[in-house]
This record gives structure tokens, sequence and C-alpha cells, in this order.
């Protein structure tokens, strides 16, 4: 399993976690039970924190698989009516196993009719889909905002605006312009959909899609973890090679092979929340503007992967052929930049 989906997993289980844990304290706390079953405070505990991590690790699992299955065919609507039906059934799951935990750890005479029809359990099951659907609406946002940047947003670690090392490569769709042209606007923004909707397959080598602009995507790596096992280099080749793989796909709908070319540059950069009534969050320094300057000079220099001298002297290139392109002057820069073409 990924790494990016024990991370989904993660987040299904403590949400489900912590949302048993508050049903507990809401239900046991100045409270009675209308039903024949009557949890005391500390055996609601022991069963909210029973039921939350299976609950967790169920829906986490849903999630997955409707992300690499479904997500690129469903609207938010869409997915929130999936999720309510899946709900239902994720209901009658819940009270197999509520039922189960119960009976494990306390035993009881009743049975599992009387279990799920008992006084108080409609408020309960629409508390669970409504749970359900709050963590798919926060899924979504974290979607949005980019793996794991809801919690630090929440947190404020963004709300001052503070420096660190990072990797940046910028990728660019080849004859875009001739692409557009041929198919239309309307074509050719399927085609930009189903060609970032492929690039997910950079989240493998924990990069972080910072922005879409255009016909271009930017990517970004904390440095350690660009460094780590090549990821920033990794995710280029497999992108590459997944569209390879996915050409009959778009030979068949646009007549074409996508191909991106890219330019990747490291070093420091600052990081920080902007706007009050759309936030993002924004990367800001010399070094972004560089990685850009470098992925412009690929089609002058016939070549599908720039990267500078000051990232190829970090990574670790025995897998790799190399050329040095020499020091090119780059727009807007007083000095001029070492940068190398990349094989593999």
């Amino acid at each position: 399993m990924s790494k990016r989906s024990w991370h989904i997993l993660k987040f299904y289980s403590i949400g489900w976690t912590l949302s048993m844990l508050f049903l507990v304290i809401i239900r046991g706390v100045g409270t009675e039970e209308l039903g024949q079953l009557k949890f005391d405070f500390k055996s609601g505990i022991i069963i909210g924190l029973t039921l939350g991590p299976i609950l967790g690790i169920i829906s986490g699992l849903a999630s997955i698989w409707v992300e690499k299955k479904l997500y690129r065919k469903l609207t938010l609507g869409k997915l929130l009516l999936l999720r309510t039906l899946y709900a239902f059934l994720f209901i009658i799951f819940m009270t197999f196993v509520a039922y189960w935990v119960y009976q494990f750890y306390f035993g009881t005479d009743i049975s599992l009719q009387t279990f799920a029809m008992d006084k108080g359990s409609g408020a309960i099951y629409f508390y669970i889909w409504v749970t359900d659907s709050v963590l798919t609406v926060l899924r979504q946002v974290n979607l949005m905002l980019g793996e794991g940047n809801l919690m630090k947003l929440i947190r404020g670690k963004f709300y001052t605006p503070s420096e660190e090392e990072r990797i940046f490569m910028f990728l660019d769709l080849q004859a875009s312009t001739v692409l557009a042209e041929r198919l239309g606007h309307i074509k050719y923004s399927m085609l930009i959909q189903d060609c970032f909707n492929d690039l997910a397959i950079v989240l493998e080598h924990e990069a972080e899609i910072y922005q879409y602009v255009g016909d271009e995507a930017v990517l970004t790596w904390q440095l350690e973890k660009g460094l780590k096992n090549q990821n920033c280099l990794e995710a280029y080749f497999n992108f590459a090679e997944f569209l390879k793989r996915r050409s009959d796909y778009y030979q068949e709908k646009y007549n074409c092979e996508p191909f991106f070319k890219a330019g990747l540059h490291a070093g420091l950069v600052t990081v920080t929340e902007v706007g009050k009534y759309k936030k993002e969050i924004a990367y800001h320094g010399d070094t972004i503007n560089t990685a850009a300057r470098i992925q412009g000079q690929c089609n002058k220099l016939e070549a599908s992967l720039l990267i500078s001298e000051t990232l190829k002297n970090q990574l670790l290139l025995e897998e790799y052929s190399f050329s040095k392109k020499g020091a090119i002057p780059l727009k807007g820069k007083q000095t001029e930049i070492t940068i190398y073409s990349i094989f593999k």
C-alpha cells in the first residue's frame, strides 16, 4: 500500500475515532439512554475506541477505491450522492460490527434486530451519515489545498511567512498551441484534464502538486523528500512512462500522444498563506523563477528534462545519464546558470 493510501486510512481512522468519542461524551454526560442498552461512560469509551478505527479503515478503503477508479468521473455533488448510498450499506455493516463489539466486551441477551431498532438508533444512524459526509468534504478540501496542507493551515503554520529548502519542477505540455487549434477549446481542455488526472502518479514519489497554470503544472518537494530515492527525477520519468502506457487511449480520443518537458531547480523559498476570501498556500522566491526559466530552455536545447547544477550536485545519478549544456543566460537573471540534461 502506498504512503498516500496510509495517509487516507489515518485521516479516516482518526476522524471516526474522534467522532465516536464525541458521540459517547454527548450521550454519556448528563443524559439517560432511552433504549434497552444502558451504556455507562466507561463502557462507551471502550466501544468508541474499538469502533472508531474499524469504521475509519472501512471508510478509508472506500475512499481510496473511489479516488482511484471513479474520482475523475464524479463532481463533488455526485460524490456526496454516492457516499450517501454507500452510507446506507455502511450503517448496516456498522450495526453488525457494533453488535459484535458489544457482545465481545459486555454480552447481551437481546437479538441483533432489537439492537438495530433500539430507541435512539435513528439519531445515531443520522449522526453516522453526517460524520461520513463531513469527512468526505474535508477530504476534498484537503485535495484542493494539497495533501496534508489542511491541517497545517488550521494550525496556522503558514500565517507567518517562513523559509524552506525546496525543489520545484515546471512541467509543460509540448505543442500545446498546435493541439489547441486542432482540437478546439473544449476537447483541448478535456485533454489537459486527462493529463493532469494521470499526473497523480507523481504522488507515489512524495511530490506535492503546487499549481496548475493553463497547460503547465508545478510540482514541489521538501528538499529531503525530493532527494530521497531521486524522487524528483523518478516522478518525471514515471509520469512520462505512464502517458506512454496510455497512448492508445489518447490516440483514440485525441489523436495525439501527450508529452511533457520539465525543468528542475532547488533552493530557498518563502512559504506563506495569502488571500482573505480565497486562501491559498503560496511560495515566493528566485528558486521558482529559475525553475521556470530552465524549463523554458527545453525546446531550444532539444531536451526533455533539464536540471540546474545546484540540484544535480545533490542527487545520486548512478542510474541516469546526463549531458552538460553549459552556462546558460536565463531571462531575468544577472548571472548564467549551468544546467544539465538528464536521461534514463
